[in-house]
């Protein structure tokens, strides 16, 4: 947690709100021609050849994160990733954002360098032009929101309402593992409680920790897809769980599926630690969310094109079924999948 017991610490009321964006700001640099101006003035000024796509996505401490063991630069990169997995579901390339954080009197400037270090990073690795935002003061916790510019031509943007009956569900990378990272993290925060002086060994969660605390934004997956020459018919990314994307996608497209469990894919981290903790494996990777992979729908003679790639798993299809998905279990049941995923507006779901 963030104390107020370190004598270096700088408060940010000595900078002013200029001061403090200027000084936060001072090293980001112009990566695209598309970018005519960007933080400086009364507003950023882009010029736009194709299509622009546009999210923004806000994070609230003690909501959607807990600085206990989120790591402030951590913290700053995945708001980054948060964005620009929505720009990347559209098909489109994220040029540029917007970051605007809402702070309490309880961060020094040390503490806000840390976080935009992170998302110095992300733009650095993901070549991004950061061009504006907004800085204020919070009466409690911090919050973050981040807006993402993407640009794609007119025809190679994809939606949620293109499935289309018999199309092939596919999946990027693996699921689950960022929801059972956070479970480890919340266990070893009781047990901190419990005994400070506790040191625990997290290197058997690696792989987990990493894909709750540093998740990636999946940018290879529509270059792979350019380059296969296969145009996904529908797409979104798995933020909340898979159960509650693919009724996104079967609602907005006026269509069923059917998911297959033993094609679902689960890192053997994620299979092993749902042991550990007497979960079910499936019901976390439907359940689980951000995990920040990309779920799209292909038309069926595009198989022969993807089937050898090891990044993408065929785990289902498209039926005519209205809004009506339902999961093969590896005994050949068949069971009705109801959304049950992340829900920022529950109140039992805040960590």
């Amino acid at each position: 947690m963030i104390e107020d017991k370190n004598p270096s610490r700088t408060s940010i009321s000595d900078l002013g709100e200029f001061g403090l964006i200027d000084h936060l700001t001072k090293n980001f640099k112009i990566k695209h021609s598309s970018t005519v101006k960007s933080i400086g003035d009364d507003a950023a000024v882009i010029s736009f050849e194709n299509e622009c796509v546009i999210t923004t996505d806000l994070m609230v401490e003690g909501v959607h994160f807990d600085l206990s063991y989120m790591p402030l630069k951590h913290l700053g990169y995945k708001a980054v990733m948060v964005n620009l997995s929505d720009v990347y579901a559209m098909n489109a390339t994220p040029k540029q954002i917007t970051v605007s954080i809402a702070v309490s009197n309880r961060f020094p400037l040390e503490a806000l360098e840390d976080l935009y270090e992170g998302i110095e990073t992300a733009a650095k690795i993901y070549n991004i032009d950061v061009i504006g935002g907004d800085t204020t003061s919070s009466n409690k916790g911090l919050f973050i929101s981040i807006t993402a510019l993407g640009h794609a031509l007119k025809e190679d943007i994809v939606y949620r309402d293109g499935a289309q009956d018999n199309d092939l569900i596919v999946l990027s990378g693996d699921i689950g593992a960022a929801y059972l990272g956070l479970q480890v993290l919340e266990r070893e925060k009781q047990v901190f409680k419990v005994n400070p002086q506790s040191q625990p060994d997290l290197s058997h969660y690696s792989y987990i920790i990493e894909r709750q605390l540093k998740p990636e934004a999946r940018k290879d997956i529509p270059e792979l897809l350019k380059q296969l020459e296969v145009k996904p018919t529908s797409m979104i990314d798995i933020s909340d769980g898979l159960s509650s994307e693919i009724l996104h996608l079967c609602k907005h497209s006026k269509v069923g599926a059917v998911i297959y469990e033993e094609k679902i894919p689960l890192d053997p981290t994620v299979i092993s630690t749902c042991e550990e903790f007497n979960m079910d494996s499936t019901t976390i990777a439907l359940n689980g969310g951000e995990d920040y992979e990309l779920l799209f729908t292909i038309k069926q003679e595009d198989y022969s094109k993807i089937k050898a790639n090891p990044n993408i798993n065929v785990i289902g299809h498209i039926t005519q079924e209205k809004e009506v998905v339902h999961l093969i279990t590896r005994g050949n049941t068949k069971v009705e999948i109801t959304a049950q995923g992340w829900n920022s507006l529950h109140k039992n779901k805040e960590n």
